[in-house]
Formats: C-alpha cells, structure tokens, sequence
C-alpha cells in the first residue's frame, strides 16, 4: 500500500487585523469584523482536527502587526495546545507582517508540538509517523520588515539539503515559505521554476492572498490565500487547503472555507425595474442569490445598480441611494453594504442625436471618432499620463472602449434629459 501524508496548509491568518473605514459607517459591522478573524482561526484547528490531519503548516503573517497584543497571542497559543492535545504537530514561519525579530518571545513559549522555522538561514525537521521518518520539512521565515532585492528566501531550501541536515530519508518533503514568489517582487520574490527543481513535493506558500496552485492537476507550488477577507478587495471565500501526497500519483489539494464572513461585490441590473421599490426587491433577491453560494451566512457587499433605466436621473437625485442602502441594510442582518453605487445608465437616442446640429451631436461625432481609432485613444491616454510621470497600467488597455463608452454615456448623463 503507498505512503500517504495529509495536513493543512494555512497562511496569512492576520489575527488582530483591524477592519478600517467601517466604524465610521456601522460601529455593529465593525465589531462584528473585528471577531470574524479570530473565529476564522478557529475554523482552521477544527479543519485540522475533523481531518485528522497529520501535521498543519502557517505559511507566515500569523499576526497582522508587529507588535499583536497579548489577546492575539493567547488566542492563537489556544489553537496551538488543541492541536497538540490531539497529537498533530505545527511547523510555522514568520512573514512581513510580523517577521521573527518582532515576535514577543516573552509572551509565550512554544508549545512542544510547535516548531518554529529560522528566519536568518533555511531550517530542516523531520515529521514522524510510528517512530519512523515520514516527511521532511523545510523552509524559511522572515527575519526584519525588509527583505534585500539580492537574497532569495528559498536558496538552499531542496529535498537533498533537508536529508543532508537531518540525516534522515523521507517518502516526502514539504517546504514552507512566505514569499511574494514571483507576483509581488518587493515581498521575498524568488523563482516557481527553481522551486520546482528542488525535489520537494509540494510547497506551501503564504503573502498572495489569493489562492492559487500550479501546476493544475499535480498542485506542487500553491497559495492558500488569507483565512478571512478583511476589505472589499478580498472578495469571495477565503480558507486553507487540505493537502494530501500520495506515493505515485498526483498531489490532492482540497479547499476548506473558513471565513466566518464573506466579502462581495454585486452587479444588480435594473433596467426592468419600474420604480425604487421594485429595485429594493431585485437588490434583495439577488443578495439572496449571491449568498447561497458561499459556505457562510453574513455577508457585506458592495452593489452596483446597472443597466439602462429611465430611473437614473431618480438615482442621482440627493439622499436616495442612502435611502435605498439604509433600506437594504435595515432588511435582513445578515447582509451589510457598505456602498450602493449608480451605475445605470440614461436611455438616449443617440442615432436621433447625431442628426441634430447641437452640442450633443458634436461630441457624440468625436467620441465615435475615438471608439473607431483605439490605437489613437491609447497613444492619447498614455501621453497625457506621461505628462503627469504616471503610466497607463497595462490591464487598462484592453478596457478603454468600455470606458470610452461609459464616458460618452456620463456625458450625455450629465447634460441631463433636455439635451439642448
């Protein structure tokens, strides 16, 4: 029978990360976030204990500041003694966030079924299974806030490197680095290729919060991504992977949500909706629609009102989209927005006003112009950037006719319902 080994890979706990801008716009959803976090931690040790894992790995940024406050330290110490009352042991490094000199060494000493790797050098252990070696662990942490451009973090880090310092042989290996790899070049950048020389059988990495495997059907080098997101930008569930390495055959890796509460942003199309009240509705159905999706209950979201609608005009009128948020928010308390954003659009007749001699009919002719000529458009926007020494980033240009059209749809937005 082949040798297997299961264990989770988390990363990017951040416990004791705050949850900025949201006091100001709900004191109950601030503190309701402030909890998610450390729930979400929770969720990873009872993910490890209801798989009986053989090991857990914490791919760095336990702590989302230097100096976590001895709350923090307790809580995560709490996670680490339920592990070790089952026999699962836990091999960590440290990331940017809270790198090895920060760490308050005097709030607590490591529980015996912890191991911490060094930070100034590679580190080598050797994971047991009945008294016998079974995987070799290796990896490296961060040392300070900084990270010399001139030093990768993996160097040294290979399969034939963790036997020569242990002295032991393995049916597998796992290395644990927090690394920007080759997606964030400030973070500890080092090359996947490289990685994959190395003879382990499966990195695991943290810092990119999203998750993310290559290659695909054989997972060898993967994020977990951060266990709860805390912004709108951290979208979508967030959680841990269940790894399991079987001799000869594919890698399994197997996500395991644990936010306790999921960001979202929604595009709601109103165009068919015939007043407020019948948006109100659609808003709420799709919420409904959104959250079934996702392995938990609350939600904050951020919506977009789309789609052409003779209601624009209502929309942008003082105090309503407020209205409708505090409507929505006051609905269901599972659900929180954060934003209600306009983003319909007018109806026109914009072929009716091409023919008329008037303001409207001159800027539609140049706006067609440029929607034509999108090289023009381009050479345009990236001079005028120029002028200001910023750069056009390179993902907005394949987006410029839909902002050219979103523009021209502003425009006549603006100029109101009596176009003269």
């Amino acid at each position: 029978m082949p040798k297997q080994v299961t264990f989770i890979h988390a990363a990017d706990l951040h416990l004791g990360a705050p949850f900025r801008g949201l006091r100001a716009l709900s004191p109950t959803w601030a503190s309701r976030l402030l909890s998610a976090i450390p729930e979400s931690y929770d969720r990873v040790i009872d993910s490890a204990l209801k798989n009986e894992a053989d090991f857990v790995v914490i791919a760095g940024d336990i702590f989302d500041s230097a100096r976590a406050s001895y709350a923090d330290h307790l809580h995560f110490f709490e996670g680490l003694k339920r592990l070790a009352a089952a026999g699962i042991p836990v091999y960590l490094c440290t990331g940017n966030h809270d790198p090895f000199t920060s760490w308050q060494h005097d709030f607590f000493t490591l529980p015996e079924n912890t191991t911490m790797l060094p930070a100034d050098r590679p580190g080598f252990v050797v994971f047991k299974k009945d008294g016998k070696p079974h995987t070799l662990i290796a990896g490296r942490g961060y040392y300070n806030h900084s990270w010399s451009p001139d030093e990768d973090i993996a160097e040294g880090i290979t399969r034939a490197a963790a036997q020569e310092a242990t002295g032991a042989d393995a049916p597998f290996a796992v290395a644990v680095l927090h690394t920007g790899l080759n997606l964030d070049p400030q973070k500890a950048p080092t090359d996947p290729a490289a990685l994959m020389r190395a003879g382990m059988d499966y990195w695991a990495l943290g810092h990119i919060h999203l998750r993310c495997t290559y290659p695909e059907k054989n997972p060898r080098i993967a994020f977990s991504g951060c266990i709860q997101g805390r912004d709108i930008k951290e979208t979508g569930e967030r959680g841990v992977y269940k790894v399991t390495l079987t001799e000869g055959r594919p890698n399994q890796v197997e996500f395991i949500p644990t936010a306790s509460v999921v960001w979202e942003r929604l595009k709601v199309d109103v165009s068919e909706c015939k007043s407020l009240s019948e948006m109100h509705e659609k808003i709420i159905r799709e919420l409904f629609r959104a959250n079934s999706t996702v392995y938990c209950e609350e939600m904050c979201v951020r919506i977009s009102l789309v789609g052409t609608t003779e209601l624009h005009q209502t929309l942008e009128m003082p105090g309503v989209l407020r209205d409708m948020r505090k409507g929505i928010n006051d609905a269901f308390s599972v659900f929180y927005c954060d934003a209600l954003l306009n983003k319909t659009v007018q109806p026109f007749d914009k072929k009716a006003l091409l023919k008329e001699s008037l303001f409207p009919s001159v800027f539609l002719q140049v706006s067609t112009a440029l929607k034509d000529d999108a090289d023009e458009s381009l050479a345009y926007l990236q001079n005028e950037l120029l002028k200001k020494n910023l750069q056009l980033p390179h993902a907005c240009e394949k987006e410029i006719p839909t902002l050219l059209e979103e523009a021209e749809n502003l425009v006549l937005s603006l100029l109101g319902g009596d176009t003269r």
